[in-house]
């Protein structure tokens, strides 16, 4: 390990960053010295602009994508670097855009496409308890309470610690899941039992058993935890205990899903309906 990457580190500890902020800012500023072929602290800051212009423009990442580039590199010059007005371009709005949610019926026939045991369970949890996926690839053994039916994310984003819906149906997929791998301390292991599976396994099983399930719609397996939020809004729960199984920080986030669940919606009158007819001549 390089003294410069001591020091990011040293540095985010002492600002008590996640370990997924940690894992982002690392990989950010690493790609970024590889980009210019040189170590980090020999690139100009002027240069940063152009690396951002790089990613919007050829590598076509999203806004929030290009925000958490700029936002590491500054840490970085600022931190790390000791060079605080460094100027960097500000952060670009993100985009609001709204997942596609698959329905019900759809979630069903992903789950059922989905043969290898490990991987369907791994989709249900991410249905089942809402969960992102830095938080399943970091799932342990003892976070699942079946006597309470609950799952417990630890640190999940925010540094915040909270429980979820374990269901029956998910518990006996588990338990059948336990019976054939065994796992020790990770519920998902890698390729080696001491590391926890890696994101991209579970994003490949995900595309796997949509193309399987003929579902066309976009998105990877994040969208399971927006369906997750949008067919308990459709089912009559409240949005604050929603607000509290996704471990939001702001009600105001958990609000969104009013726009995409298609029960109100539906329960909406068009203003062409509300139009009284006139009487006929």
């Amino acid at each position: 390990m390089t003294t410069l990457r001591q020091q990011m580190i040293r540095a985010m500890q002492l600002r008590r960053f996640s370990p997924r902020t940690h894992e982002s800012y690392l990989s950010v500023v690493e790609h970024f010295a590889k980009y210019f072929k040189q170590s980090p602290d020999l690139i100009p800051p002027g240069k940063v602009q152009d690396y951002l212009l790089y990613l919007l423009n050829e590598r076509k990442l999203s806004a929030s994508s290009c925000n958490v580039h700029a936002n590491a590199l500054q840490f970085f010059y600022s931190a790390v670097l000791g060079r605080p007005n460094a100027f960097i371009l500000p952060p670009r709005k993100s985009e609001q855009r709204l997942p596609e949610i698959l329905s019900a019926s759809e979630v069903a026939r992903l789950l059922a496409a989905t043969k290898d045991l490990k991987h369907r369970v791994m989709l249900m949890v991410a249905y089942g308890g809402g969960l992102r996926l830095n938080e399943i690839t970091h799932l342990k053994v003892t976070d699942i309470d079946s006597q309470r039916m609950l799952i417990r994310v630890e640190q999940g984003k925010g540094a915040q610690d909270r429980y979820t819906l374990l269901s029956r149906r998910l518990l006996d997929e588990l338990r059948a899941y336990w019976m054939e791998y065994r796992p020790k301390t990770w519920l998902f292991p890698g390729n080696t039992p001491d590391k926890p599976v890696h994101e991209s396994g579970i994003q490949k099983a995900m595309t796997l058993a949509k193309v399987r399930a003929g579902i066309r719609k976009q998105g990877g397996i994040h969208v399971l935890r927006h369906c997750f939020a949008t067919h308990l809004l459709e089912a009559g729960m409240d949005l604050r205990t929603i607000q509290t199984l996704m471990g939001h920080r702001s009600i105001q986030t958990t609000a969104r899903y009013t726009r995409i669940s298609a029960n109100r919606i539906r329960r909406t009158p068009s203003p062409l309906d509300l139009l009284v007819r006139p009487s006929p001549v």
